[in-house]
């Protein structure tokens, strides 16, 4: 286990107080939930996402078809 000293601001000390207190848990083990919960909801990206814009903005709503384009072209896989 390890130790690791965080500085809140008042108003999320007294957040992490309050649910540790309503919970009957550690403020440790609140905090240490809530970084649990969000380094599992932040996957990490692949490298060079957002790196490019294709200055397109409906390519989401194309896929499909961008994809079904390219296999038709010999461009995918």
């Amino acid at each position: 286990m390890v130790t690791l000293a965080i500085q809140l601001d008042d108003r999320l000390a007294e957040v992490v107080r309050t649910l540790a207190a309503a919970q009957e848990r550690s403020e440790s083990e609140i905090v240490s939930e809530a970084l649990e919960i969000y380094a599992e909801s932040k996957r990490p990206v692949p490298q060079g996402v957002g790196k490019y814009h294709s200055g397109k903005t409906d390519t989401s709503k194309n896929a499909r078809a961008i994809l079904r384009d390219a296999v038709k072209d010999g461009r995918w896989p």
